[in-house]
């Protein structure tokens, strides 16, 4: 038997404000649900909100030391604002829930296979 892939699937957030409450309780409403059939399917690994961008710090090490700065390193419109870490038989499967994943949340979503996972 071979052991399912995993998978990083990130929800790209744009920068700004969140949703009003009310649409942000249908969107986590109907995460809930993908999140139960991806329980169901025996994928579920991990899932997590993140705070927004801002409040990020990046460490740099360089030759001159090591640098903090805060928020995002790179300048962009949009963040990493959550992800789910799953485990597919295959690419099409992971895919087919970062679509609908990106179908609840209107915002779109990365599919990248994980190269290793370990317990620290």
């Amino acid at each position: 038997m071979t052991e399912d892939q995993p998978y990083l699937i990130s929800l790209m957030q744009p920068d700004g404000p969140p949703p009003e409450q009310g649409v942000l309780d249908e969107v986590m409403a109907r995460l809930g649900q993908i999140q139960a059939e991806i329980t169901d399917a025996g994928g579920w690994v991990m899932t997590a909100a993140l705070h927004p961008a801002d409040v990020a710090t990046v460490v740099r090490s360089g030759a001159s030391g090591v640098d903090l700065t805060d928020g995002p390193y790179v300048e962009s419109k949009e963040h990493v604002g959550g992800f789910w870490v799953v485990r597919a038989p295959d690419l099409d499967t992971a895919l087919g829930w970062a679509e609908k994943i990106s179908t609840a949340t209107t915002l779109p979503t990365e599919v990248r296979p994980i190269a290793a996972i370990s317990d620290l």
